[in-house]
């Protein structure tokens, strides 16, 4: 789930951003004013009890504020995440919503504070007194709401800085630019996020150029068991020894060395943000394998992004790499790069109904340009990143 909390002082420009990021992300808006305000007007017994509050520019107890957040959160029908605007307001209320988060099984993704100058805010409100006649929005309990913005809820600020989730941003200019700087956060934001990857196509169509660009910009390990195994043969190991004659026929190495090379990357390298696995798995019985070793990690694929190219553009392209420094052993005859091609056919092309059953399949067109396709990739990268918060 992708959860925002949206932060600053009131006039700070929250409700505007909200409804552009309702509408981008589909997510669960949790307005505690607006809830509140509903309250009042429908004549609840909770709305007469925060009334008289709301109206001095005060904050209303949590206890009535949880009662009315649970209620939105188990009626919500939106299940990418949830807005969070002018909740938390105090540090108890951090603890409230770490909470309800932990009941969710999951947590706040980040904290998107809009920085204003006091003196903006003061004129944004009076201005929208004007408009909307609201009754806090007087000079008075304006002076009265910075006031408690300043010794109750900035201290929320600290909160969530400790723990690395607050970003703050410009909240002054044109409302278009300050939702570009929001989105932006949340890109960067997700793309921390621990994440799986197989990258899956024919031979040629591209998967190691763009699954190395992919590792960089997501900060991703990179695991391809042909450059694994190259590693192996250059250096005269067992492991080489033994991949060799299927490596020169561009077969599928038994499933017992892939397994070695692999679970030899994934433990050096203990610290990572997730794996892009390219060249593995190229069969079925490699794909349970492969949520075997991640399930060790209590991790699983996160997404597997099929390159979908045809038969004789990937001929081309392994026929014109096979004249360059960069050929490989196997793509030194037609009848070697057919028969590679007739493997993934034959073997491989089932990964993808795998996945697919799963739930956890996306097709990328592989033709064009090597930028052209590294666009699409990164969009696909991004909106899987969103759904699996």
């Amino acid at each position: 789930m992708l959860n925002i909390a949206l932060f600053g002082p009131p006039g700070a420009g929250k409700g505007t951003q909200s409804k552009m990021l309702l509408q981008k992300y589909n997510l669960t808006y949790i307005s505690t004013g607006d809830i509140l305000r509903k309250e009042i007007a429908d004549g609840s017994k909770l709305g007469l009890q925060a009334k008289s509050v709301i109206e001095k520019g005060g904050l209303v107890s949590d206890e009535i504020i949880v009662q009315l957040i649970e209620k939105r959160i188990v009626d919500s029908t939106n299940p990418n995440g949830i807005l969070f605007d002018g909740f938390p307001r105090t540090t108890v209320q951090a603890y409230i919503l770490e909470g309800l988060m932990l009941r969710l099984q999951s947590s706040l993704t980040c904290m998107i504070s809009l920085e204003v100058p006091r003196e903006e805010l003061i004129s944004r409100m009076i201005e929208r007194s004007k408009i909307a006649g609201r009754s806090d929005d007087n000079k008075d309990v304006i002076q009265f709401r910075l006031q408690e913005y300043d010794n109750k809820t900035k201290p929320v600020a600290e909160f969530y800085k400790s723990r690395g989730k607050y970003v703050q941003i410009k909240g002054t200019g044109k409302i278009k630019d300050i939702f570009a700087s929001i989105t932006d956060i949340i890109k960067q934001t997700l793309r921390k996020t621990w994440i799986n990857v197989v990258l899956y196509g024919p031979p040629g169509s591209g998967k190691g150029t763009q699954a190395l660009k992919l590792a960089k910009k997501y900060n991703l390990v990179y695991v391809s068991t042909g450059k694994l195994l190259r590693e192996e043969m250059k250096n005269n190991t067992e492991i080489g020894h033994r991949a060799a004659p299927y490596m020169e026929k561009g077969e599928i190495v038994p499933d017992e060395i892939a397994i070695t090379i692999i679970e030899k990357r994934i433990e050096a390298n203990p610290d990572a943000n997730g794996f892009i696995f390219k060249g593995f798995p190229k069969t079925i019985v490699q794909a349970y394998i492969l949520d075997g070793l991640l399930l060790k990690l209590n991790q699983s694929v996160s997404i597997a992004i099929g390159m979908e190219i045809s038969t004789l553009e990937c001929f081309k392209r392994l026929s014109a790499r096979g004249k360059t420094e960069n050929r490989r052993s196997y793509d030194a005859s037609m009848e070697l790069i057919i028969n590679r091609l007739d493997e993934f056919s034959n073997r491989t092309k089932a990964v993808g109904d795998y996945y697919d059953k799963h739930s956890k399949f996306i097709s990328v067109d592989g033709h064009g340009t090597e930028d052209e396709i590294f666009d699409r990739l990164t969009d696909t990268m991004d909106k899987a990143l969103l759904q699996s918060r």
